[in-house]
């Protein structure tokens, strides 16, 4: 009994000591629409909310918490009286405090510094989940510039996916989160951390779950989890049972993005866009086009699509460049989608993007129409650089005009395809290789047939498989048997050299490019060397496809790579790079490997039949459907997809050293185009090679195709 009695006393000691621990009320200065306040309100979390910080504190009661958020962010940092100051050391509160003008006994400097490439740093073992060196989100926020003692969170710009790989030791840092006597400081609007989409969602959690800790303010466990309801997010969970329309949705979605996205120019703008736009694609970002203007229906070209950045308020820029690639997939996918969805729209607006892109931007002018000139058939770059010649970028060019064509019913652009291929295919070396480049200059200063007598050997499928698969598709349209045989010398070459492949971001990527051409040479010639060939390839890539249809990025060997693993804090955001930091990092790429995996898996599987191709397309496809981008808030988002996702923490997050097309980056070509192609595919169980077979073997064809051949080989 006395003992019963003892240990009752004892917990009744202990609660109220606890008990004591915890404020007294909960006193907010801020806005309803506050990030914070509606994870609070949603949480139940009673609490008194002021328009100012003095008014909330003049409100507390002794031991509250208070919460001075930056309403006026950015134009006017949080200030609170001398008469504040006092009652918050009279009361004994316990004050968050954000972006703040000044606290006695603290320094802050006049001037507002402005992140751009710097990321939280964790500093301490004190946040629940979180470690040192730990990273942290931030996107373009002003921040005030103080010196603080042992800060919880620092700024500075590192390298790495989850944890600064280098260290701090070589950074300049500032200090973003801390206590300081009564206060717990960030020195930036951090309660706007939703709908400024700072990331992961999950460690951004972790820190507010350790802020209102540190406040003495109670939540149950999971409750901010709970209630942190984001501005943009997966259009599905990884566990969600799809509904049954999720299919036709999704494509829908990603189509109604192109014109959603406010990137197809109109006249009414053209002159901003010409102003914005410069050479090699630098200097070309900028906010998009007001949301009340017009949009374009093609015949100005589609904008390259939104750079990877993010603003204070969530938004993203825009690349402002006219790329040919982008202006001819975007046609293949709305072609696509205008038979799948019976929408005349979506048709014309290919037709009109294909006829800007062949006839009547530059990028087939000049020297590039003119039958005496070695560029000649070959597509440019971009408008700004139509003098730019990648092999990639015009393969990928040339087969979403066939697919586009098929889907159209129309010839308009066969002899655009024909001249593309045959420009490409007679200055590739002997062995079938091109190497990644030309620049017109270069080219008129030698011939054609020089070119293609060049004994140049370049293992780099990005740069090199697809051109591989335009000759083998042409090759079974004529039977130009010098088609087939500098593909097949190409691709037996880069079969032998593995494992010593060039890889551009990553090794997955390679794997992806090569399936294409290996699937179209078993269409061929069908024979056990190289359907083997495909499988052997197909199983590298498919080692790395998850239980949910992402595909994890891998870097190759260490020595061959072009943009290899980021080797420095200063090397961070300086130039194009990887989204991981090393082998293991649960991200997969939607610009480089899934997107032309997704399509690619899909040839493969109606050139063989084998189930395994089918079943990877299949899960890609479910992939999809979850990661495509759902946001009521910003429309120009919604149905996109973006480059990056961590299939662990279901969130849109990776490095962003890349130099604009990280983890946040769209692309109305490469990314969004092959996806809603992959997807249509998918749905009605097609694939290129077979729509293609009837649209290309009609007299009028065969005739344009050999004609070309005589006059641009010299074939008699």
């Amino acid at each position: 009994m006395v003992k019963a009695l003892f240990v009752s006393v004892l917990l009744f000691i202990v609660s109220l000591s606890f008990a004591q621990e915890k404020t007294c009320g909960l006193y907010i200065a801020g806005s309803q629409k506050n990030d914070m306040v509606k994870v609070l309100s949603a949480s139940k979390l009673k609490f008194s909310i002021s328009e100012n910080a003095d008014e909330a504190v003049k409100k507390a009661q002794l031991n509250a918490a208070v919460l001075l958020f930056a309403e006026g962010y950015p134009s006017q940092r949080v200030a609170i009286s001398q008469e504040s100051v006092q009652a918050i050391r009279d009361k004994k509160l316990k004050v968050y405090i954000e972006f703040p003008q000044e606290i006695p006994g603290m320094t802050f400097s006049p001037v507002l510094n402005y992140i751009k490439l710097e990321r939280g740093i964790v500093n301490t073992s004190k946040i629940k989940g979180l470690d040192s060196l730990d990273l942290l989100g931030l996107t373009d926020h002003y921040y005030v510039v103080t010196k603080a003692t042992k800060p919880f969170v620092l700024l500075g710009k590192v390298a790495g996916y989850d944890k600064a790989d280098f260290g701090i030791s070589d950074v300049k840092t500032y200090p973003l989160l801390f206590k300081y006597d009564q206060f717990i400081i960030g020195t930036t609007k951090l309660s706007d951390a939703i709908s400024s989409r700072f990331g992961p969602a999950v460690s951004w959690i972790k820190v507010w779950d350790f802020i209102m800790n540190e406040m003495g303010i109670a939540l149950p466990v999971g409750n901010l989890e709970r209630n942190w309801v984001k501005d943009l997010a997966p259009s599905y969970s990884a566990a969600a049972v799809l509904p049954k329309d999720a299919l036709k949705k999704g494509i829908r979605r990603g189509t109604d993005w192109f014109y959603n996205s406010r990137l197809l120019i109109h006249p009414s703008w053209q002159d901003t866009f010409l102003r914005r736009t410069s050479k090699d694609g630098v200097k070309v970002v900028y906010p998009p086009i007001e949301k009340n203007a017009a949009i374009g229906d093609g015949k100005l070209g589609i904008l390259e699509g939104h750079s990877s950045f993010i603003n204070a308020d969530g938004s993203q820029p825009v690349r402002w460049w006219l790329r040919a690639d982008c202006q001819a997939e975007v046609a293949y996918a709305l072609s696509s989608s205008a038979k799948t969805l019976s929408n005349k729209k979506y048709s014309q607006t290919a037709a009109n993007l294909l006829d800007h892109l062949f006839k009547v931007s530059n990028l087939r002018s000049g020297e590039r129409n003119d039958p005496s000139s070695p560029s000649f058939g070959l597509i440019g770059w971009a408008t700004t650089d139509p003098d730019a010649y990648y092999g990639d970028d015009n393969a990928r060019t040339i087969l979403a005009a066939i697919g586009a064509s098929v889907n159209l019913q129309s010839a308009n652009w066969d002899k655009y395809i024909v001249e593309g291929i045959l420009g490409n295919f007679r200055t590739a070396g002997k062995n079938g290789f091109r190497g990644p480049w030309f620049r017109d200059a270069a080219m008129q200063k030698t011939s054609w047939k020089a070119l293609g007598n060049r004994e140049i050997v370049n293992v780099h499928p990005h740069y090199e498989a697809w051109l591989w698969a335009c000759y083998l598709w042409f090759y079974d349209k004529t039977g130009y048997e010098p088609l087939l045989k500098k593909a097949k010398e190409a691709i037996a070459i880069t079969m032998k050299k593995y494992p010593d492949w060039r890889w551009t971001n990553g090794i997955q990527q390679e794997y992806t490019r090569m399936i294409l051409p290996l699937a179209w040479l078993v269409r061929v010639e069908n024979t056990a060397q190289h359907r083997e060939w495909l499988s052997f390839v197909c199983d590298k890539l498919l080692q790395d496809l998850t239980k949910n249809g992402a595909i994890t990025e891998k870097l190759g060997k260490t020595g061959l790579g072009r943009y290899e693993r980021i080797a420095s804090n200063a090397e961070y955001g300086s130039k194009e790079a990887p989204l991981i930091s090393t082998n293991g990092d649960s991200v997969t790429d939607l610009l480089y490997t899934l997107n032309f995996a997704f399509f690619s898996l899909n040839e493969a599987a109606a050139a063989t039949g084998e189930s395994k191709y089918a079943t990877a397309t299949a899960q890609i496809s479910d992939f999809m459907l979850r990661a495509q981008v759902n946001s009521p808030t910003h429309k120009d988002l919604d149905g996109a997809w973006f480059r990056a996702f961590d299939y662990k923490r279901w969130d849109y997050w990776a490095s962003n050293a890349d130099s604009g097309w990280g983890p946040w980056g769209t692309l109305t070509g490469w990314t969004q185009s092959w996806i809603i192609t992959g997807l249509i595919h998918k749905s009605k169980q097609e694939n290129l090679w077979d729509n293609s077979k009837l649209s290309y073997s009609s007299a009028q064809f065969k005739t344009l195709a050999q004609g070309c051949i005589k006059t641009m080989l010299n074939e008699k």
